[in-house]
């Protein structure tokens, strides 16, 4: 049994291959080894406490990605304190939310502007010196212990704040480690938000348990994540990175990669195809939540099919409620919601009575795999029948003119909703009749978009989904 927190984990690392490198700063291009992690974090974990913060503190991370932010990162999990990820394009209205759900005292940050009125900020380059000689207690969490309180994205209503404990950091990362193979010997480049599970618990937390090495980009710029990844072993990203990374025509060097993994967003099967063509291998699909870190995914060893997320991962249980909600439950999943301040009862909405959380996700078992069909929150109901978006995406995406599109329902007095289709289009005239006969050919009747609107770009959010809100309120 798990008890201590996943820092002490960490540490063991540094201490057992002192001079390893594990943080590639890509912009500076200081390389951080096990020594240098071990003596920096705690350096700064002083400095954040000569702030005033201590064990279970509830402490705003808000910056770009870097070995700073890293970090910081570390250092405040060290001290005990809760981090709270921030969107860096996060508003007053949004930071006031989540400074009144998760009680944090300060904001660590590139710009304290934004933060002013707000909560107390400082910036991570201007932290002050660590009192010297000040007795440190670090590493003294337990499992059960808060780690990070992440907030759901909130495109389809306010933020939840979702608590994940050091437990569930740990259960979740060493479930990746052994699903991936994910070995000392590793080589990953991420250029993900560190505001994001995604970045900052899957490719960072989840590169320190492995005790293998990451490259770190301070944003996302398609060349420049090919030079890096070009000796690398592992690379993550969303499926619009990938997209802009095939637009370079340079993908192919690097063939070398062990993994090319695609998460936080649906992979369409086309770029699936087109990311297998440039690599040579076929890419890794993987399924998680804010509330649950990564649950699925397809094999490292064997056949990845396009449209699957593939299977359970090692201490992960997952299975389909009668309504086709994707259900699970594991040392990883989290116990419940923050919705009101971080002294009020975790609020269990999702759960069922039996302890498995809902996702909200629609799933199929297909050989043994799960495929996802779409939200719950997104099924379109037309004329009585269920319309899934991403099945008419994924018809409408093997037009070449097509670059993205987005399906949504619009209400309509006759039908209930009308199925809409916002589309990216390449050509000139947009060769709607086309797309009207493709359609025809591969949907039924009521699954064909009845209404067409060609728009320049689709509103997403940090991670790349679209917010289909937006678009909803844009024909409105």
């Amino acid at each position: 049994m798990i008890t201590a927190g996943i820092t002490s984990h960490w540490l063991q690392r540094w201490v057992d291959r002192p001079d390893a490198v594990v943080i590639v700063d890509y912009d500076s291009g200081l390389e951080l080894t096990g020594r240098d992690m071990a003596r920096s974090t705690e350096a700064i974990a002083g400095q954040i406490a000569d702030l005033g913060i201590t064990s279970g503190d509830g402490v705003i991370l808000s910056a770009n990605p870097g070995s700073a932010t890293a970090l910081t990162f570390v250092a405040l999990l060290r001290l005990g304190a809760v981090v709270v990820p921030v969107n860096t394009a996060a508003t007053p209205r949004e930071i006031a939310h989540i400074v009144q759900v998760s009680g944090a005292r300060i904001a660590l940050c590139e710009s304290v502007e934004r933060f002013d009125t707000i909560v107390e900020a400082s910036t991570i380059s201007s932290l002050p010196s660590p009192t010297l000689g000040l007795p440190r207690v670090l590493d003294s969490s337990t499992a059960s212990d808060q780690a990070v309180l992440c907030f759901t994205s909130g495109t389809t209503g306010v933020p939840k704040g979702a608590p994940l404990t050091h437990g569930n950091l740990i259960a979740g990362t060493r479930a990746l480690v052994e699903c991936w193979n994910w070995t000392v010997d590793d080589v990953l480049v991420s250029a993900l938000p560190m505001f994001h599970v995604h970045g900052l618990l899957v490719a960072l937390a989840g590169s320190l348990t492995a005790g293998s090495t990451i490259v770190v980009h301070p944003n996302f710029q398609a060349h420049a994540v090919i030079d890096s990844a070009r000796n690398a072993s592992l690379l993550f990203g969303v499926p619009t990175m990938w997209a802009k990374l095939l637009e370079t025509e340079r993908l192919a060097e690097c063939s070398g990669l062990r993994l090319a993994v695609s998460g936080s967003a649906p992979l369409s099967p086309t770029l699936f195809e087109r990311i297998e063509s440039a690599l040579g291998q076929t890419p890794v699909e993987r399924y998680g939540m804010t509330e649950t870190m990564i649950l699925t995914s397809t094999p490292v060893d064997g056949v990845r099919v396009a449209g699957s997320v593939g299977a359970p991962l090692p201490g992960v249980n997952v299975r389909l409620a009668d309504d086709g909600v994707v259900e699970v439950r594991g040392d990883s999943v989290f116990e419940g919601y923050l919705i009101g301040g971080p002294d009020e009862p975790l609020l269990r909405t999702g759960f069922t009575e039996d302890g498995w959380f809902r996702t909200g996700d629609i799933g199929q078992w297909l050989n043994g795999n799960l495929h996802l069909v779409g939200r719950a929150s997104e099924l379109i109901i037309t004329g009585g029948y269920n319309v899934y978006p991403r099945e008419v995406e994924d018809v409408l995406r093997h037009d070449t003119a097509i670059s993205d599109v987005a399906v949504i329902g619009i209400p309509d007095d006759t039908w209930g909703e009308v199925v809409t289709a916002f589309v990216i289009c390449t050509e000139s005239p947009a060769p709607i009749d086309r797309w009207t006969a493709l359609c025809e050919a591969e949907l039924a009747p009521y699954k064909r978009p009845r209404v067409w609107h060609v728009v320049a770009e689709l509103p997403r959010n940090a991670m790349g989904k679209v917010v289909r809100d937006e678009l909803r309120r844009s024909v409105h």
